[in-house]
């Protein structure tokens, strides 16, 4: 309830302020775009589509299910995910704010522009990855999935910004969601843990 109330907080100001950053930087991207960047940013927003990051999600939990027989440990992205999905989806309705003004490269969904729901959703669920590989044996192999998890909603961010979905301020939004969503899952998995423990995944 504090994070859901801090978001749309946030985004009524936001929405009085209307900062003159968000028109610059769309317009700026809009008049930049290519049709290379076209399809690579098409990509970016894709992977972070509901149905493509339940999916993916999906696959995780069973994966570490499979690996560590521990349910409790393997839901972590899950839980990162539906809190994310919960807050973002009545946050938006109660924010209400317009999208940018620029053509919009993608099919608008219903919700409005604040917070980014692609951008939080990818942060919620790439972040509470990264809190599964904390249990990573290799070095190599935790600091590998660590960046990798860092650079995913940052890529999924710009592309929702280049693609005219939404204005600068609406994935800092989403950003502060996901990042929210992590530390709750991430604050589950150590209670969790401090109860019936766990051990290294073996990689």
């Amino acid at each position: 309830m504090v994070v859901w109330s801090v978001i749309v907080g946030l985004g009524f100001i936001v929405k009085a302020i209307d900062p003159a950053v968000d028109p610059a930087v769309n317009e700026a991207l809009a008049a930049a775009r290519t049709p290379a960047w076209d399809q690579i940013t098409a990509v970016l927003s894709g992977i972070a589509t509901t149905e493509v990051l339940s999916a993916t999600c999906a696959v995780v939990v069973l994966v570490l299910w499979a690996i560590t027989r521990e349910w409790w440990y393997a839901i972590v992205p899950a839980v990162s995910l539906a809190t994310q999905t919960a807050i973002f989806l009545t946050s938006s309705l109660v924010v209400g704010r317009e999208r940018p003004e620029v053509e919009q490269l993608d099919h608008s969904p219903p919700t409005s522009s604040f917070p980014s729901g692609h951008t939080g959703a990818s942060t919620a669920f790439y972040l509470a990855l990264a809190v599964c590989a904390s249990r990573l044996r290799s070095t190599a192999l935790r600091w590998t999935a660590w960046v990798l998890c860092a650079l995913v909603p940052i890529a999924v961010a710009f592309a929702r910004v280049y693609r005219g979905m939404h204005h600068p301020t609406d994935v800092l939004g989403g950003f502060a969601v996901g990042i929210a969503c992590a530390w709750i899952a991430s604050r589950y998995l150590a209670r969790v843990t401090h109860l019936v423990g766990s051990a290294p995944v073996r990689a």
